[in-house]
């Protein structure tokens, strides 16, 4: 009787289990439906990356957006460059219009363009710290508009030194720390860049940080080396800097829409191709639809030489 009773016991099991999976599988079988979606082409927008910096002129990047489904190539990307606006930038008393010029790009002669101050206007003027600045501009009979702060600099890299990189076997990696020191009161935005050997500054992977947790402190912090975000990046080794290396950390107070606009691209950017991030709209500051944002920057550079 006992080894009948196991039997059933066994059989019982069996048979839950295999309503169980027989019920999920008519559940799932049932759920499957064909979707279609409609890929329309996008409306092309403005797309705007401005910026001016304490002691340095503004500039003003203007191209059309393309469609996510694009063929991209260096011909169609110097293409969408936006040619004959009226851009203009004012700190509050003066205004200037700002002048288009270009750059070649690489070897085959391709070259972006881009809207600076123009040095011979009696209007010239360059960034300066805690002042607003207005953004105008005026093409193909649209107007956009936006404005920034470049904020005092209140938040400032207090030292800078080198370490080898721990736990790793290759001693030529080196991490940099900062010594930051924050003052009292919420809402000091920083973000930072390096330089490498006299390099283009590059932003940091995450460039952009509040002072929530470390509102009114003095702090160390590793610093990544930046990462150009045109080019591959090597997740496991991109932070590290090598022995013999020149530096320079390019540290930038800013403001909330600044801090909004790189928190948000970054995210996006971070989440490509990871199907359990959480969809996050990128948060710009330009009017009439268009994409992008006009940034001030409160600048600080600080070097380091890493000796061999």
């Amino acid at each position: 009787m006992r080894k009948c009773g196991i039997k059933w016991y066994n059989l019982s099991i069996f048979f839950s289990n295999l309503s169980v999976i027989l019920f999920l599988t008519f559940f799932i079988s049932s759920c499957e439906k064909a979707i279609h979606i409609n890929l329309n082409d996008a409306q092309s927008k403005l797309v705007v990356e401005a910026t001016i910096e304490n002691g340095k002129a503004p500039i003003v990047f203007l191209s059309n957006s393309l469609d996510y489904f694009s063929e991209i190539s260096p011909d169609i990307l110097e293409n969408s460059f936006v040619h004959n606006a009226d851009v203009a930038i004012s700190d509050g008393m003066t205004t200037q219009h700002l002048k288009e010029y270009n750059v070649v790009a690489d070897t085959s002669g391709n070259k972006i363009y881009f809207y600076t101050s123009d040095s011979t206007d009696v209007n010239y003027f360059v960034g300066s710290f805690d002042k607003t600045y207005s953004l105008t501009i005026n093409v193909n009979n649209q107007v956009y508009t936006s404005h920034t702060t470049i904020p005092p600099l209140a938040k400032k890299i207090d030292s800078l030194w080198w370490k080898v990189a721990p736990n790793n076997s290759d001693t030529n990696k080196i991490i940099v720390v900062a010594r930051v020191m924050d003052p009292p009161g919420l809402g000091n935005y920083i973000r930072y860049f390096t330089s490498v050997g006299n390099g283009p500054f590059f932003p940091g992977l995450t460039s952009v940080f509040d002072d929530q947790i470390v509102d009114g402190t003095t702090y160390d912090i590793d610093v990544d080396q930046g990462v150009n975000r045109n080019a591959s990046i090597d997740i496991n080794n991109y932070a590290f800097f090598a022995r013999g290396d020149s530096v320079v950390v390019k540290f930038c107070n800013i403001d909330k829409a600044t801090f909004d606009f790189w928190r948000t691209m970054e995210y996006n950017y971070q989440s490509i191709g990871n199907p359990f991030s959480t969809p996050t709209t990128v948060i710009g500051n330009i009017s009439n639809n268009a994409l992008g944002y006009f940034g001030g920057y409160a600048a600080q550079y600080v070097p380091i030489d890493i000796p061999k």
